[in-house]
């Protein structure tokens, strides 16, 4: 199931054979043994340095190749008990995040006494308060850890003021000391020796090696050594949804918010860079600039949208809604795929290989590492299903019902929802005390109105959640609802078509995010195509897709049909294939519990 294209300075001749070091074409990366390394489950997480690349796989396990140019290169799984959510290298070190909030690092910086023996980081925090751990970022020669409490921590080199302190006074450390409080993101590069900390009031500090003005500092400001985190004025205006940083420049993604709240366009995002002009885009050379500049091509400037962006050493790729893959910058090795080895002082877009799910171009994801690029397919985790389904409530093709705030703008609900999440006894009152509340609500107010009711989240806004609670359902969660909405209610919300052979099958949108990662994808791709059929299920005979519609709303299997083992064959390659989220019990259990119990009773013995 997994999808992976390559360019640029080979590191796995193991893998990718027969292939010069520097391949400038998009190759498809395919492991070497597809029953090793965890292969049969989907990537969820790239991350490559100049030390070593790990892939990170959904079912929380992950594979180490040292970056070795060698025949003999073998991956490792990494032994670590708990499940990983998040991974990162720099040059190096290499730090793994599980979903408990342990951070496990290794390298020569973080032990010297064994630099290939993970240890837990976390632990070594002084405040006990402060051990669990939400995210992790590796810069050249540090780590940086933002705590569950909104704290960042720094571990490894301090040469340039990297962890926000003195050089001369801690010029480096093997354990966690405290940066900043009050941090929501942390920024930094694995070729970088600079980092930037957001607070929770959208202000921006840096810190770290500044010689090409890769902090944003601006012009007044240009030290070599930023040695404490200082704020940066001029941010440009927006939301920051990401910065990434080179070797000696740094680029910021911007959302720009829209002007109604009620719209249901995704907002536009734009690119800014600064520090060394030869590779951020700008198009000049042999120049810096000392703040964020907007890096502007006609490229993604009209109709694109940009979906993900990814800095290596000295080179950018950026991936648009127009399924574009876009780069610029340092292309010695290939690195950006256009079949030379030129450096790319403005941006060109990149051929690359007709993609599988090229229509859900929304789950791709990119990854710069030192010297090379990875494209890979990675959907939507599960796990983020309720706050995706959130925003789909959102979108005009499922919203039916309509509520009139204080100044008269119309905010529009999805009446299903509400039905199952207001108390039910009741459900016509309930609606008219909500509309009673939302009429006297702002357009900003009654959207946080709705996305309460919709996940129950009282953090969202405590003071208006009051005076709703009395009327929602305060036990059911989303996953309930939506089962329940249709395995009651189907007739009335199927709206996407699957056409096989010469019969349609019709199917509610929301029921197939639930049950298929690959629906969920292409449902909640931010591209927003509103086709409603699509041509699937061919290798399937009429009885299995049977069997697949009615476990789809009820998890069950009709007691009249006979399983025989070509079903069984053929719906294991349509779980594969359409990765099918499998709640318990599970579609492929089932068919073997009922083959086993038709067979015992016609042999009085087990088959399978």
């Amino acid at each position: 199931m997994n999808e992976i294209i390559f360019f640029g300075y080979n590191q796995y001749p193991k893998i990718i054979k027969n292939k010069p070091y520097s391949i400038t074409k998009p190759i498809q990366f395919k492991f070497e043994n597809e029953n090793e390394n965890e292969n049969e489950k989907q990537i969820k997480q790239i991350s490559t340095g100049s030390y070593a690349t790990i892939f990170l796989f959904e079912n929380g396990k992950a594979i180490e190749y040292l970056n070795k140019n060698d025949s003999k290169q073998n991956p490792s799984k990494i032994q670590i008990e708990e499940n990983i959510q998040k991974v990162t290298v720099g040059n190096r070190s290499e730090a793994i995040l599980t979903i408990e909030g342990n951070v496990f690092a290794k390298g020569e910086n973080i032990n010297p006494n064994n630099s290939n023996e993970f240890i837990n980081i976390s632990s070594l925090i002084e405040d006990t308060n402060d051990r669990v751990i939400k995210d992790i970022v590796s810069g050249y020669n540090s780590i940086y850890l933002l705590t569950s409490n909104q704290n960042v921590y720094g571990i490894g080199l301090n040469e340039f003021g990297q962890l926000g302190f003195d050089s001369e006074t801690l010029n480096k450390t093997e354990k966690p000391i405290l940066m900043m409080k009050n941090v929501s993101k942390i920024f930094s590069g694995n070729s970088s020796e600079h980092a930037f900390l957001l607070n929770s009031n959208q202000e921006l500090f840096g810190c770290g090696y500044n010689y090409s003005g890769q902090i944003g500092l601006g012009e007044s400001r240009k030290e070599t050594k930023i040695q404490k985190l200082t704020k940066i004025q001029n941010i440009p205006k927006g939301k920051i949804i990401d910065i990434q940083c080179g070797v000696s420049f740094s680029i910021m993604l911007i959302e720009n918010e829209n002007e109604n709240e009620n719209e249901n366009e995704n907002p536009k995002r734009k690119l800014y860079s600064c520090g060394y002009y030869q590779f951020n885009g700008l198009g000049k050379e042999y120049q810096n600039t000392y703040e964020f500049t907007e890096i502007k091509s006609s490229l993604f400037e009209n109709d694109d949208n940009i979906l993900d962006f990814s800095v290596g050493y000295n080179h950018n790729l950026i991936l648009t809604s127009n399924s574009k893959l876009i780069g610029f910058g340092s292309n010695k090795y290939g690195q950006l795929g256009n079949r030379n080895t030129k450096d790319q002082l403005i941006s060109i877009q990149i051929e690359i290989p007709k993609l599988r799910f090229n229509g859900n171009i929304s789950n791709y994801h990119i990854h710069c590492g030192y010297n090379n690029s990875f494209l890979y397919y990675s959907p939507p985790s599960f796990s983020n299903l309720e706050e995706d389904l959130i925003k789909l409530f959102r979108r005009k093709e499922f919203c039916n019902i309509s509520f009139k705030t204080k100044n008269g703008e119309i905010i529009e609900a999805h009446k299903l929802i509400l039905k199952y999440r207001l108390n039910q006894n009741q459900n016509e009152i309930e609606i008219e005390k909500l509309q009673e509340i939302i009429s006297k609500k702002s357009i900003k107010e009654s959207n946080q109105i709705f996305e309460m009711i919709y996940s129950n989240n009282s953090k969202i806004n405590p003071i208006l959640y009051s005076e709703i609670k009395e009327i929602i359902n305060l036990n059911e969660k989303i996953e309930e609802t939506m089962k329940r909405i249709y395995l009651n209610e189907n007739e009335n919300e199927k709206d996407f078509i699957i056409e096989r052979k010469e019969k349609q099958y019709k199917f509610p949108k929301l029921i197939l995010i639930m049950r298929s990662e690959l629906y969920r994808g292409m449902f909640l791709s931010v591209t927003n195509d509103t086709s409603n059929k699509v041509r699937d299920y061919s290798e399937l005979s009429n009885k299995s897709f049977q069997i697949f519609e009615y476990w789809i709303y009820s998890n069950q299997i009709k007691d009249e049909i006979q399983i025989t083992q070509e079903i069984i064959n053929e719906i294991k390659k349509g779980i594969d294939y359409f990765q099918l989220n499998q709640t318990n019990p599970n579609l492929f259990d089932l068919l073997i519990n009922k083959f086993n119990n038709q067979n015992q009773k016609k042999n009085n013995c087990l088959i399978f």
